[in-house]
């Protein structure tokens, strides 16, 4: 994998407050080689690590995207909700930003089904089906539409399991990264001090409750994937 330059400032992240732990005394002690100093009673990631690894990230997702490869986008706190949103619509990822449901993946075959209903109540909608329908009728598809909306719209275009999962926080999305691990799909996760580094297959020590932090990660492996994929467009 070739290493490319990403324009990854250490100022930028630090006025991001990347490098904002949680309380010393909630840490995992195997984040100790990513922690660079104690403050006020929190850990201060080493931003020099974080820099390494994001920059090994957007390789990794560049050569992927280069190379057609699929990318699902996973973060379902409130706060990231739009931040996850708008970084996988601008880089043509697909995301879950409100609920994992419990075997998203590794029931494959059962998401497939509720997608194929979600696409035809959607067409449906759109030709006007459902208001030719009983009052009664039509109302509870349409509550079932919103459901779906809700739950599978960032992933509705999806027809088989992602290449890549990225993670926005691995405490939050844990049944997702777990999922991830027995299918032997490749996961980039953000790690705050007190999350284990040794789960994902690129873990990048961070923020992840900050906002700014979560955007500047994003954003640089969103920008990594546009330009894969435009370099995969111009040789198809």
């Amino acid at each position: 994998m070739t290493r490319r330059y990403w324009n990854i400032n250490l100022e930028e992240m630090m006025e991001a407050g990347v490098h904002f732990g949680h309380g010393t005394r909630k840490w995992n002690p195997k984040m100790a080689p990513y922690i660079s100093a104690k403050r006020k009673g929190i850990h201060i990631t080493n931003l020099t690590r974080t820099a390494r690894f994001l920059s090994e990230a957007c390789d990794l997702v560049f050569d992927a995207a280069s190379r057609g490869k699929q990318f699902l986008i996973v973060g379902t706190k409130n706060k990231e909700a739009d931040s996850v949103a708008w970084a996988a619509i601008r880089a043509g990822c697909h995301y879950v930003n409100k609920k994992w449901l419990g075997g998203m993946l590794t029931n494959w075959s059962t998401t497939e089904t509720r997608l194929h209903k979600f696409r035809d109540l959607r067409t449906e909608q759109k030709i006007g089906g459902l208001n030719r329908l009983p009052k009664r009728d039509a109302a509870m598809l349409k509550r079932q539409l919103s459901h779906l909306q809700t739950y599978l719209g960032g992933i509705k275009y999806m027809t088989r399991l992602p290449d890549i999962v990225i993670i926005v926080d691995q405490h939050e999305e844990y049944t997702a990264l777990q999922e991830c691990i027995t299918l032997g799909i490749p996961t980039i996760c953000l790690i705050d001090t007190n999350c284990d580094p040794d789960l994902a297959d690129i873990s990048i020590p961070a923020n992840d409750d900050a906002i700014s932090s979560i955007r500047l990660i994003l954003n640089k492996l969103v920008f990594a994937i546009c330009e894969g994929r435009s370099g995969y467009n111009r040789n198809p």
